[in-house]
């Protein structure tokens, strides 16, 4: 029988203290969440205050309002807080635009007026509320009369529910309660003026919505028996519908806004010097409050002892003190030691790219990664990463991204390096130049960087076509 025993092991283990691990999530944060944070801290800890003197700039009570005082030269120009550039690998979201009716009460307000029963218009909203952000029906149908029977207590069949959604599906902007995409487009083909395109646009996504969405065209056109032109036509039709309907309202959006940042860096070039500084704009100067050092200065020697219940409660009162003098102390600090870690990354980066930030030209951006930097400034990858990440400069020909001075090297056959961003560049110049009719696979678009000098493998290619947002060569085909 085994015999059980104890016995002690030594490990060396590697492990973060909480304040390192605040320190980390310090470094990532950008300047308009800094803000955030620091505000955050002053009301949490009582120890630390903002800067009298920046305050009493900010809360001009008595004195008078002076309209100069909005007007200082130090201001950022608006148009200098826009970025103007962005990564391949960034997804362009867009933001609703608001005033007038939603999509969901323009609907609404059509079954208002439809003069259906008291149930039907209750099944009716249901159908509403149950559309996704694009105009949708992601849901089948019996779920929608499980939601009714279990709120109002009424068991619907599902036959009301599909005649009512039916109605729903003549509604404004057509489309509107479609379960998939070709049940949408069919919606809208229903309410254009019956031609020999729509007609055969309807059978396309009728019959052949497979072969449509794989863009296998000639097999299409030999089952339909008709000519390239007239097929081109129909596509022409399928083309100009709106995949998504609810994008013609608030929920969708259909114009790209213009994102407004604030940057981390800012970069002056004077005289052909460049100037590099931290925004500080509308930071909050924080300070430790002297009267709590001697409040505990005071508990310490005692003085106050006689205004204590008891020596317990004297050395609660220490201790909460001290605890809270350490964090704050320690906050500072950690926003010091952030400072001037950005600080010696983006130099280390304009040492690193000064010809492109004298000139602002793309073309005299060297090729560049983490470790690069990481090995100048004598920081760890992961460091220059969260450095890096979310983080942006204004220059005098702009505001970018820190993310964008960044690209792999590759190799020209004379031997050059050269950046990534310039393949991409020639790849996206090459696929905007193909024939449409006969896109280029990638294995040809190797072959043409290959014979301009460019040692590039086809998964490369494909690689960075993605990175790029274009699709294969099947799918770029066109008639």
């Amino acid at each position: 029988m085994a015999t059980l025993s104890t016995s002690q092991i030594q490990k060396l283990l590697q492990k973060l203290s909480p304040q390192q691990i605040q320190m980390i999530k310090l470094l990532e944060l950008p300047m308009i969440q800094l803000e955030q944070r620091i505000k955050q801290e002053i009301e949490e800890n009582p120890v630390l205050e903002e800067n009298p003197e920046t305050a009493d700039e900010k809360e001009t009570g008595d004195s008078k309002v002076n309209l100069d005082d909005y007007k200082s030269s130090d201001d950022i120009p608006s148009y200098k807080l826009y970025a103007n550039n962005y990564s391949q690998d960034d997804k362009r979201g867009t933001i609703p635009l608001s005033g007038g009716l939603s999509y969901t009460e323009h609907l609404e307000e059509q079954l208002s007026f439809q003069g259906l029963s008291e149930e039907d218009e209750m099944i009716g909203k249901y159908l509403i509320g149950s559309l996704d952000g694009d105009g949708y029906l992601r849901r089948d149908v019996q779920s929608v009369a499980d939601d009714i029977a279990f709120a109002t207590g009424k068991e619907i069949d599902v036959k009301e529910i599909e005649r009512v959604l039916s109605i729903i599906q003549t509604f404004e902007p057509y489309g509107t309660g479609g379960r998939d995409l070709r049940e949408v487009l069919l919606l809208q083909l229903a309410h254009h003026r019956r031609t020999q395109s729509v007609s055969d646009a309807i059978v396309i996504l009728r019959d052949h919505f497979d072969s449509f969405v794989k863009k296998h065209y000639d097999k299409i056109i030999s089952r339909m028996d008709i000519s390239e032109e007239r097929f081109k036509a129909a596509v022409d039709v399928i083309v100009g519908l709106q995949p998504k309907p609810a994008n013609l309202y608030n929920e969708g959006g259909q114009n790209e806004p213009t994102i407004q940042i604030v940057p981390d860096f800012i970069l002056d070039n004077s005289n052909g010097q460049l100037e590099l500084s931290l925004n500080k704009h509308n930071m909050p100067d924080i300070k430790i409050n002297n009267s709590y050092v001697k409040m505990l200065e005071q508990i310490a020697k005692g003085s106050n002892a006689s205004k204590k219940d008891s020596a317990g409660e004297e050395g609660d009162a220490q201790q909460f003190l001290r605890q809270k003098l350490n964090s704050a102390r320690w906050f500072i600090s950690a926003i010091k030691q952030r400072n001037a870690t950005l600080l010696l990354t983006m130099h280390t980066i304009l040492e690193y790219q000064k010809k492109y930030f004298e000139s602002g030209d793309e073309v005299d951006l060297k090729p560049m990664i983490l470790k690069d930097i990481a090995d100048r400034t004598g920081l760890d990858v992961s460091t220059i990463s969260r450095v890096v990440n979310s983080k942006y400069i204004q220059t005098p020909f702009g505001v970018y991204s820190l993310k964008y001075f960044f690209s792999e090297a590759m190799q020209t056959s004379s031997g050059e390096e050269v950046s990534s961003r310039e393949i991409k560049t020639i790849l996206s110049e090459c696929i905007a130049s193909e024939n449409k009719r006969k896109p280029m696979t990638d294995e040809a678009l190797m072959e043409v960087l290959n014979e301009k000098g460019y040692k590039i493998a086809r998964r490369t290619v494909a690689k960075y076509r993605e990175m790029l947002g274009i699709p294969v060569a099947r799918m770029r085909k066109e008639y």
